[in-house]
């Protein structure tokens, strides 16, 4: 089965560009939404981490219901994709709308940015980001090609956090800075997207099961009957699922953090936004090109979970060094140790949907049951989780330290917060993460199953 080939290169690269789309919204909203909040709207970071919280909790509970909903999709287009294609409405809009809260009552602005960022999150990206994994699994059954699939993916995702965090302020100043800044940029992001989603959604195609009719009949009957509770019995009781949201947790977490301190930290601390740019590209480019490389890797290592547990435990070696970089001031050391950690984390997120794939391969396994959907809607919720929680603890922090968006000189409390927030939190959860990939040899587990049940 893995031998079939599913995709042509074309494929393979428009399903990459999806994430084009995707980022192009989420690090515009992750990276710059507070500090559009705080020094252009004037609005508190503790209370904005607050709404940001909460509204995490209707998160959680759609990522659950657009799986199952995905799980359950029959049409034309197949499970995912309808899903993919008609959710980027919302995304889009909702992006724009974020970008533009109208002038007035303080607490109106605080009542619409909490709708429409939980209309964003819950909603429509969560659609749009489950549907849109899930197709890894449902595009190919092929592992090689899953793996290509998430160094393409990554690929894009990559350059495009590199240009979105390059460009955006320059941009925002471009078009005339202030609300009318922000605006115009949210609304040349918000039709990018649209456009590239409707391209990605559209150079795939899904393929059907193929197991005999008669084993995808049981399946399908056996799937209809099992409710949430059971679903979520079989996933969660599932240990390398449990790893990768607990990895899904900290990354995300740990960027959330580091997104939202970082135009701060080189506003504040380096004492130049555009330097923000720069250390995105050091950190994505190498990443990047790891990508390129994670499928010989993986071969090279005899595994995912090797290459990831080596990657990710040079990836806290030199963290632990970055630190002292950092409290010099040392901006050349701080960039090449950016670099060097950026390769040695890309084999993980190379690697990721592969992973997923594979576990999904493994409760069915176990269970007999298809669940790509409700996979996928994990990881998303892991995701969106991690950020929101990230993006709501950077608010309180700022808060805590005593910062005011509206203040041309910062405390010297305010900028120790931003500095720890930058440098000491992301080293700290990177160990976690070397010992989370250490535990996750899902498809070692898969190939010793298939041997013990071979015929």
């Amino acid at each position: 089965m893995n031998a079939k080939r599913y995709l042509k290169l074309s494929q393979k690269i428009a399903y990459g560009t999806g994430d084009v789309a995707g980022n192009s919204s989420y690090t515009l909203l992750s990276s710059f939404i507070l500090i559009y909040l705080t020094n252009t709207v004037g609005l508190n970071s503790g209370i904005i981490g607050i709404l940001m919280m909460v509204s995490k909790i209707f998160d959680g509970f759609t990522d659950v219901i657009f799986g199952v909903l995905i799980d359950r999709t029959k049409s034309k287009l197949g499970k995912a994709r309808p899903w993919m294609l008609y959710s980027q409405i919302g995304v889009s809009a909702c992006l724009f709308l974020l970008f533009t809260i109208p002038a007035g009552s303080q607490t109106m602005q605080y009542v619409y940015f909490f709708i429409f960022y939980t209309a964003f999150n819950a909603i429509f990206y969560t659609a749009n980001n489950i549907s849109y994994g899930s197709l890894v699994a449902l595009i190919t059954k092929n592992v090689n090609e899953r793996v290509q699939l998430g160094s393409f993916r990554l690929i894009f995702a990559l350059l495009t956090n590199i240009v979105v965090s390059s460009v955006v302020m320059d941009l925002v100043q471009k078009f005339g800075g202030g609300s009318s800044g922000w605006r115009a940029v949210a609304l040349i992001f918000a039709v990018l997207s649209m456009a590239i989603n409707t391209f990605s959604c559209f150079m795939v195609k899904e393929v059907p099961m193929e197991e005999n009719e008669a084993t995808e009949q049981d399946t399908n009957r056996k799937q209809a009957k099992i409710g949430f509770v059971q679903a979520g019995k079989y996933l969660l009781t599932n240990k390398y699922l449990v790893i990768i949201l607990l990895y899904y947790l900290c990354t995300y977490i740990m960027g959330g953090i580091t997104q939202g301190a970082g135009v701060y930290y080189m506003t504040y601390i380096l004492g130049d936004a555009s330097l923000l740019g720069t250390f995105t590209m050091a950190q994505m480019f190498p990443m990047a090109l790891t990508a390129v490389a994670t499928p010989f890797l993986v071969k090279w290592f005899k595994g995912m979970w090797k290459v990831n547990t080596a990657g990710y435990i040079l990836n806290a070696v030199f963290g632990i060094v970055f630190i002292f970089a950092a409290l010099n001031k040392n901006i050349p050391l701080m960039l090449g140790l950016v670099f060097i950690r950026g390769l040695c984390s890309g084999p993980m997120n190379g690697t990721l949907n592969a992973l997923i794939a594979e576990t999904s391969g493994n409760i069915y396994r176990l269970k007999k049951v298809r669940m790509e959907g409700m996979m996928y809607s994990c990881s998303s919720f892991g995701v969106k989780l991690g950020g929101g929680i990230g993006s709501a603890v950077c608010g309180w922090l700022l808060e805590a330290g005593g910062f005011d968006g509206m203040a041309s000189v910062q405390t010297q409390g305010a900028l120790n917060m931003i500095q720890s927030m930058y440098v000491f939190i992301p080293v700290a959860l990177s160990i976690v993460m070397a010992v989370l990939a250490s535990m996750l040899n899902v498809e070692k587990a898969n190939q010793k199953w298939d041997e013990e049940h071979r015929d």
